[in-house]
């Protein structure tokens, strides 16, 4: 069973944020789960308000879970793949139009472009769609802007083939 959340409700809480774009409520969500006073936190935040303020990801929306915070926890540990020791890291989620709550896409290889094994490393989530931070000498301890695009088209055309 895939762990479902409604974010509009959670983002809302003490500790959690999340960017709310002008006109339709996006269908996809980026479920960002890092802490205060990380230096590779607030990068990969930076990172993914650039790529999500173009045309081409406005039907995203970013939400942010403290991972000092209970809800933060919670929400992170319901994932069940992620390392709390690799973090930070992202999800993508998207919204069921039956419940209207948001659920983890699953990693689909097939959607992958060519070559992704070697671009995401050991960053890559094994369950869902995301990425957590590699801090071994090969990964550096980065989630670049191309492995953050890559996962982006990924749900884009996931999403896009895809109904409830």
């Amino acid at each position: 069973m895939s762990p479902k959340t409604n974010t509009a409700k959670t983002a809302k809480s003490a500790g959690n944020k999340k960017t709310i774009r002008a006109g339709a409520e996006p269908q996809l969500h980026v479920l960002v789960f890092g802490k205060a006073g990380c230096d590779k936190c607030a990068i990969l935040e930076k990172r993914l308000d650039q790529m999500l303020g173009k045309e081409e990801y406005s039907q995203f929306d970013k939400v942010k879970f403290d991972m000092e915070s209970e809800e933060g926890l919670v929400e992170f540990c319901s994932l069940e793949c992620m390392n709390p020791q690799r973090i930070p890291g992202f999800v993508v989620a998207r919204r069921n139009q039956r419940s209207q709550l948001f659920e983890p896409l699953p990693r689909r290889p097939d959607l992958a472009a060519a070559g992704s094994d070697d671009l995401y490393g050991d960053a890559r989530l094994h369950t869902w769609l995301g990425l957590q931070t590699d801090y071994s000498p090969q990964g550096g301890g980065v989630i670049s802007p191309k492995m953050i695009a890559a996962v982006l088209r990924e749900a884009k055309a996931w999403a896009a083939e895809t109904h409830d």
